[in-house]
């Protein structure tokens, strides 16, 4: 990831929702209809530290955000496995030390998800003394699961080249995944969102995204050349896919260890310990979702020792 270091300090703009320009420190926004019901069950889990809290209600999925702009660059590790009876999606975050979420959603438009949230992109260090501003969380999902079985995570790479149409609407890299989690409930359904919208990468480093649904089907979603590129592939990790060789894939270490242990990854705990072996210094959470189970392991800080546990209630 440090090819992309010094593109990352301007990122939080593009990444985040529908507009561009200088990023700025964010504005509470107006109370929300289910705040109320949304903060009695705002909880703290451990002292990363990670919260979690049910979302009350719907949401704006364009609405624009005004996000803090992050300070440092993000690599990230994602696999997914392809047992049919128990498909995996897995996950390090690689990224700053700040406050993270757990969220759950239930949206009265769309699918009900969980998804992790870097709180750092509300401007919030601590959401119960700050909770106005936790109206935008479920617009700032990093990786996450619908009720359908349909995960999707995010990791830089060095280029994307996505195309501009006037008639599709913008959002920006981290919006897109709300309106994933929201929509689709497939493979090919994911791919069909991206296409219908335009993804502004501007202000910050390019992305790419590992998409997998409760078939065990997986792509990496890349943007060649002005189209959107939905590659077959189970591992996923800071470099592009697209082009690529196996030889060029198996160089970089976090790969060839993360898509030759696959097969050792057979339930949430092997998957776990894979994800221990790819962490990096700055690793702030590692998390495997369970794509038919709605099972939800989620560790912070590296500490593989202390697991959380949750549900989503799967409709699929």
């Amino acid at each position: 990831m440090r090819r992309v270091a010094m593109a990352v300090v301007l990122m939080a703009m593009a990444l985040a929702g529908c507009q561009s320009g200088p990023a700025a420190a964010p504005s509470p926004p107006a109370v929300w209809d289910g705040r109320d019901a949304s903060l009695a069950t705002l909880e703290q889990l451990d002292d990363h530290p990670l919260w979690t809290m049910r979302y009350a209600g719907g949401y704006d999925r364009l609405k624009d955000v005004t996000t803090a702009p992050p300070a440092t660059p993000f690599g990230c590790s994602l696999f997914a496995t392809n047992d049919a009876a128990n498909p995996l999606f897995a996950r390090n975050f690689d990224w700053a030390a700040n406050p993270a979420m757990l969220l759950f959603t239930e949206p009265p438009d769309g699918y009900a998800s969980v998804s992790m949230v870097d709180l750092s992109y509300l401007g919030v260090t601590d959401p119960a003394a700050d909770p106005a501003r936790l109206a935008d969380a479920p617009l700032l999902p990093f990786d996450g699961l619908n009720a359908k079985g349909l995960a999707i995570g995010l990791a830089a790479v060095p280029d994307a080249q996505a195309a501009s149409t006037p008639s599709r609407p913008t959002v920006g890299g981290v919006r897109i995944i709300r309106l994933v989690l929201d929509q689709a409930a497939t493979v090919e359904e994911a791919v069909a969102v991206f296409e219908d919208h335009n993804i502004d990468f501007s202000g910050g480093p390019p992305l790419h995204y590992l998409i997998a649904d409760a078939t065990g089907k997986s792509v990496v979603v890349e943007f060649v050349a002005g189209t959107v590129s939905a590659l077959p592939a189970q591992t996923a990790v800071n470099f592009t896919m697209a082009g690529s060789d196996e030889a060029t894939r198996q160089s970089d270490s976090r790969y060839a260890t993360a898509n030759g242990g696959l097969r050792g990854a057979r339930d949430w705990r092997g998957a776990m310990d894979l994800l221990g072996e790819v962490v990096q210094g700055h690793t702030q959470w590692s998390v495997v979702y369970g794509l038919e189970s709605g099972e939800v392991h989620l560790a912070t800080d590296k500490k593989f020792d202390r697991v959380h546990e949750f549900s989503l209630p799967m409709t699929g």
